[in-house]
């Protein structure tokens, strides 16, 4: 276990020593897929705005949320970026085949050209997101630098959960069908726009049993509440270092199978 740690510590030590490449194929990539349009990534925005509003004006109708819109246009910015990396990195390798068969640079290199993406498209749409908490009447407060904090803790965590669902991805393709029916039924069983009252039953199970809600509570809290939620904490930061040390053994493992199970 301890070499195969070792190994993917060096596999990712290697990759970050090439961050000018995979920051250029990033770039490059939301580049291309906007390519030819008016408004370039410029998109990303766009189908975020309308994306929130549109579970504003049909979930908020009657709803007993308070500041309904915030509530919405954060935890929906979280679960975009989260849905995103999850769907995305089940397919990763097979996608990057024909790069990671032809030529020999570090698998995490990939890793982190997905996670980079991710990143670039959130960054549109948190514009979207500022505006929406700033016009439904929000002021900043200091407690707002924790949901900062949260953001680039699930940065940190996302090359190792994209690892993972890369490498099963690989092995197991049907994978990639399973996750994306998941993620879209997750939609609706995420506390996106709906909040546990505390009374029991399946609500409660689901919200309580689902990793995502305390990943979005950790960025919605400070802002929507002004409170730091000291339990999602405790259950997002002990997640995120499992999935690093698990995403390195992995790596260590399976960096030299992966072009041959491909």
């Amino acid at each position: 276990m301890f070499d195969s740690l070792r190994n993917g510590i060096a596999d990712f030590g290697a990759a970050i020593q090439k961050r000018n490449v995979w920051l250029a194929l990033a770039i490059e990539d939301i580049g291309d897929q906007h390519k030819r349009t008016y408004l370039g990534p410029i998109w990303l925005l766009v189908n975020y705005l309308a994306f929130a509003g549109t579970f504003v004006v049909v979930f908020g109708s009657g709803s007993t949320i308070p500041n309904f819109p915030i509530y919405v246009a954060i935890g929906l910015l979280v679960w975009l970026y989260l849905s995103e990396v999850v769907t995305l990195s089940v397919s990763l390798f097979v996608r990057e085949e024909s790069f990671i068969t032809g030529t020999t640079l570090p698998i995490s290199v990939y890793v982190l050209r997905q996670t980079m993406q991710s990143i670039i498209r959130t960054g549109y749409a948190a514009c979207g997101c500022i505006a929406i908490i700033l016009i439904s009447g929000a002021t900043m407060q200091p407690a707002w630098l924790w949901s900062v904090l949260s953001m680039l803790l699930i940065f940190a965590a996302t090359p190792a959960a994209v690892l993972i669902f890369a490498v099963i991805g690989a092995y197991f393709p049907d994978l990639q069908f399973i996750v994306t029916n998941i993620m879209r039924i997750g939609l609706f069983l995420t506390p996106i726009f709906w909040i546990d009252a505390g009374s029991g039953g399946l609500r409660s199970v689901i919200y309580l049993w689902n990793p995502f809600t305390y990943f979005i509570e950790i960025v919605r809290g400070p802002i929507y509440s002004g409170t730091v939620p000291i339990g999602a904490f405790a259950i997002c930061v002990p997640i995120c270092i499992s999935l690093w040390v698990g995403a390195l053994v992995m790596l260590g493992l399976a960096r030299k199978r992966i072009a041959f199970v491909l």
